[in-house]
């Protein structure tokens, strides 16, 4: 007779013990035990650890997994069980873990598999094979993909979270929290009287009063700066989306500016030597050209697809040199200038914000984080087995996306959602501008290093994202390489993975919809490759992410700097508009309080947040890796601590990208 001790882990989160009969049964290479029942008596309690033996006639041979199975206690009590891990003592002295991190509901079977991590051409047991080759089997069955619209990288089919298999539905916490949706937002906000108010907003200043609770550092500046030429400059760096900007060495056909127009923005030079210098910079938002505006509340918006010319003047400020709001050239599309009266200019560059509006929220935010986010998870869940080193490298990454991207499509951008309703680039245009937006998606433009060097920013000062995502995305590289040197030795290791060559391919055909034109690979044939891949994908969760959700309500809180929608179509010519003007084409107060809400609900905090490089969950048992998580960890404090003492010398610092803002997954 030989005894295995068993130790039962069971999760700290709200909910996590169980009543319900857990049973385990451990198989070897050599014999299985029998299937034994842990809580014939007493219940597994929030938080604790039990003990138990297991009684075997010989010795099981080498652990190869764990088998756990809930039944309703005396037929009829039942309730889910979250197993953080199990371990056991074996006979020989050796201590295995079995990570499990998920909930385990009645009437379920979980086999889980020792932390040791191994590829699978390295797991040479037959048993061991099976047990690999059923669990990709059964994820694929559990983990379905869903053409949600033609043109767009798929998603799960699933229609609703609580419908998730239980190994994803982390946390009910992060459910009840994104459930109470923009209506609590609205009375977290004390703006419930103003939800179904159609009237104009009679001043400008009358919007400090829906304010005056909800207010911080950026909010405060951007309230007084932000019909500044010098702050509109600043947001094209350091704003919402950082993503637009690019340098500009020859004018585009489509926006003639010429010399006479900008002369007293450029203090006398020309356009052509200033262009020489590197000193100008180009948004274009053709993306939004055509694409009719939304109807809010029974009345047409409108949108525009600017071109803005932008200075950086020897003090390195960028400034706005030169607006047209249409694409294509005419007498009826003037291009605006700062020399023009303050009425046509402020509306020019409100027209230029709310075009900001449907590109960073349905292509820099949506797209290039939520919904790629998404495809990473769907394909790691789906071809990465749980002893595969990349699944382990990738879990905290993965952690609440596919949950909170259901409940965006249900709650912000379906038929009835938020977006739908109070947003100028809802419905019908927020679909063709994200079919656009895919159709033009880079593996550069995803990869920061890339991008910026694309887009002709290296020199350009005061550029903090730039600034601390190159670090940022160094520090992870640095630990995603060092991880996987770890385990793939060679090139031919990295050909040799079917798993992991069948994940590459399945992201690029049904998240890049196979168009060789983006850049993203099929397949991998060199360690090198992966590694600034999978850099790409963890940066993409928790950088890019944070980047370009944290702070739309710091940034869009202030409404005339980020309007979801404007009422009245662009200025046909100069000299005709007023600030009567401004307030009718800005949106009306309830418009701009549900747009308030839903932007501050993407931004909030979740009460279960998880900063980059915090990784709960044990899933390894080798040295190797232990080390390289504390590496990587001492890195990302260092930087933290570089920006916050950088920080202190800017009047508005720049703090999305600091470690300790960042989640390790898109997770709101």
């Amino acid at each position: 007779m030989v005894v295995y001790t068993v130790t039962a882990h069971t999760g700290k989160g709200l909910t996590a013990g169980t009543t319900s009969l857990i049973y385990i049964q451990l198989r070897g290479t050599e014999a299985e035990s029998e299937e034994q029942n842990l809580n014939r008596i007493q219940g597994f309690w929030q938080g604790s650890e039990r003990t138990f033996k297991i009684n075997c006639k010989a010795s099981l041979g080498e652990l190869v997994s764990v088998k756990l199975y809930s039944k309703p206690f005396m037929g009829l009590l039942y309730n889910q069980w979250f197993c953080d891990k199990i371990s056991v003592n074996t006979p020989e002295g050796d201590k295995i873990l079995f990570p499990c991190y998920c909930w385990l509901d009645c009437n379920e079977r979980l086999v889980l598999r020792p932390a040791k991590a191994s590829l699978v051409f390295q797991d040479t047991n037959l048993i061991a094979q099976r047990h690999r080759t059923r669990q990709r089997e059964e994820q694929q069955k559990l983990f379905r993909w869903r053409v949600h619209a033609q043109g767009i990288p798929q998603v799960i089919d699933y229609d609703t979270a609580l419908a998730l298999p239980a190994e994803v539905r982390f946390s009910f916490t992060k459910e009840t929290e994104f459930y109470s949706s923009a209506g609590k937002q609205l009375a977290a906000l004390k703006l419930t009287g103003l939800a179904d108010c159609r009237r104009s907003w009679e001043s400008i200043s009358q919007l400090e009063v829906i304010l005056c609770e909800n207010r911080n550092k950026t909010i405060d500046y951007v309230q007084e700066h932000w019909d500044e030429d010098e702050f509109f400059g600043y947001q094209y760096l350091n704003g919402l989306n950082p993503m637009m900007i690019q340098h500009c060495s020859k004018l585009p056909e489509n926006f003639p500016v010429t010399d006479d127009m900008v002369k007293d923005s450029l203090s006398g030079s020309s356009l052509e030597q200033e262009m020489k210098k590197g000193n100008i910079f180009l948004s274009d938002y053709k993306m939004l050209d055509g694409l009719v505006g939304n109807e809010v509340s029974g009345r047409q918006q409108y949108l525009t697809a600017p071109l803005v010319l932008l200075y950086c003047n020897p003090h390195g400020m960028m400034m706005p040199i030169a607006i047209q709001l249409k694409q294509k050239p005419s007498k009826e599309n003037p291009i605006f200038l700062p020399s023009d009266s303050n009425a046509d200019w402020k509306l020019a560059k409100i027209f230029v914000r709310n075009a900001e509006f449907g590109v960073h929220e349905v292509d820099f935010h949506l797209l290039r984080t939520h919904l790629l986010a998404e495809v990473f998870t769907m394909a790691t869940l789906r071809h990465l087995p749980s002893p595969h080193p990349l699944y382990k490298l990738l879990f905290p990454h993965i952690r609440y996306t596919l949950q909170i991207n259901i409940m965006a499509r249900g709650l912000l951008i379906s038929k009835d959602g938020a977006i739908t309703k109070y947003a100028g680039v809802g419905g019908e245009s927020l679909d063709n501008l994200l079919k656009r937006a895919t159709a033009s998606l880079t593996y550069s433009s995803l990869c920061l290093p890339d991008n910026i060097s694309e887009r002709g920013l290296e020199n350009v000062p005061h550029y903090y994202y730039r600034d601390d995502g190159m670090k940022l995305w160094k520090i992870i590289n640095k630990f995603v390489a060092a991880f996987l040197s770890h385990y793939y030795q060679h090139d031919a290791h990295i050909q040799k993975d079917t798993e992991l060559q069948r994940w590459i391919s399945e992201i690029f055909t049904n998240g890049f919809l196979g168009r060789d034109g983006s850049g993203i690979p099929s397949s991998f044939q060199t360690l090198k490759d992966l590694i600034k891949f999978v850099t790409m994908v963890i940066f993409t969760a928790s950088g890019q992410h944070a980047a370009v959700n944290n702070g739309q309500f710091d940034f869009g809180g202030w409404m005339p700097n980020y309007p979801t929608a404007l009422r009245k179509p662009p200025p046909k010519e100069k000299g005709q508009t007023t600030e009567d003007t401004i307030l009718e084409t800005l949106p009306d107060v309830s418009t701009t309080v549900n747009g308030m809400a839903v932007l501050r609900l993407l931004s909030k905090d979740s009460a279960d947040h998880y900063p980059l490089g915090c990784f709960p969950e044990k899933l390894y048992d080798e040295e190797v890796p232990f080390k390289l998580v504390e590496d990587f960890q001492k890195d990302l404090r260092e930087l933290s601590d570089l920006i916050e003492e950088r920080n202190k010398k800017l009047e508005l610092p720049y703090t999305y990208l600091n470690p300790k803002n960042v989640d390790n997954s898109v997770a709101i």
